[in-house]
């Protein structure tokens, strides 16, 4: 473990020796970064500041750190991350007999918003979509699978990992929809423009026959050893695009699923259409993933509602 990742900083030796223990238990048994080693030090630092031993750990104590936290402008994912940290460290110092009881296990902290991917604009897609249809042109089957894979994921906003569970018998060609399966084994269909068919008839046709071999399974999508496509190789296909792009946002297979659900809604699709392409069980999930503002909802409601 490096140097500046132990140490307990001010506190008072009876809580530097367990804290630096703890620490050293991350590192060595449990396997993690000296990044993360580094973040929970200063995190269980603030946390345990202020006390004379470990007797005084008490939920009183943690509650008040995280009230100053705020009080002094710490953000919900700091609060959060601190009160993770100090529920593993009390839940760690019970079992090696440092503590007597775990007063982190009754703290709880407000959950942080979940991050959203930075929003590509409709001409930053065009044109990373573009760039493919270019990389594409000499028909080599990586770039054909690559150009199917961005048209398939831009054009229906379905999951990174929903679109590496494809078979080819989920493609329905005269309807231009794809069958998906998503979280919870729900199944939905989804459609798809004619840039994304064109893609995907390249592909089939052109592309995977080329790394098709005595094992590859029906998947839509295939890595070069012709077995399925791996999600990773799929991000790195979706980072590569996009760097090919100046001044476009690095961003993932999520980035173009936010991105897909933004450009429909800003186009004027229904927000329960929208609902219903990336398979959000809620429409509040929707509303949250694609920015919609309360004045959006309040047009569709205007719209749907008799009594509106």
């Amino acid at each position: 473990m490096e140097g500046d990742a132990g140490g307990g900083g001010g506190l008072v030796p009876a809580l530097a020796e367990p804290l630096e223990r703890f620490l050293r238990h991350l590192s060595l048994e449990r396997g993690r970064s000296p990044h993360t080693v580094r973040a929970y030090r200063s995190d269980l630092r603030s946390m345990l500041d202020g006390l004379g031993e470990p007797a005084e750990l008490d939920l009183a104590h943690l509650r008040r750190r995280l009230a100053e936290a705020h009080s002094a402008g710490a953000a919900r994912t700091t609060l959060a991350r601190r009160a993770a940290a100090v529920r593993s460290f009390t839940a760690w110092a019970v079992r090696v007999g440092v503590l007597g009881t775990d007063p982190g296990a009754r703290l709880s902290s407000p959950r942080g918003r979940p991050a959203l991917p930075e929003v590509v604009r409709a001409d930053q897609a065009a044109a990373v979509l573009d760039a493919a249809v270019s990389g594409a042109a000499e028909e080599h089957p990586e770039a054909l699978r690559d150009l199917a894979l961005l048209e398939v994921l831009y054009a229906t906003g379905i999951r990174v990992a929903e679109a590496c569970g494809l078979d080819l018998a989920d493609v329905d060609d005269s309807r231009r929809t794809l069958r998906v399966v998503g979280k919870g084994d729900r199944e939905r269909t989804v459609v798809f423009g004619v840039p994304a068919a064109r893609a995907l008839d390249r592909w089939r046709r052109l592309g995977r026959p080329a790394l098709v071999g005595p094992q590859t399974p029906p998947a839509l999508f295939l890595g070069v050893r012709g077995g399925r496509i791996d999600p990773r190789v799929a991000r790195t296909v979706v980072h590569r695009a996009m760097t090919a792009v100046p001044g476009a946002p690095d961003i993932g297979p999520h980035g173009l699923r936010h991105a897909a659900a933004t450009h429909l809604l800003n186009g004027g699709a229904d927000l329960r259409h929208v609902q219903e392409l990336l398979g959000h069980a809620t429409l509040s999930t929707t509303q949250l993933y694609t920015h919609v503002t309360v004045d959006r909802l309040k047009v569709v409601h205007d719209q749907a509602h008799p009594r509106a």
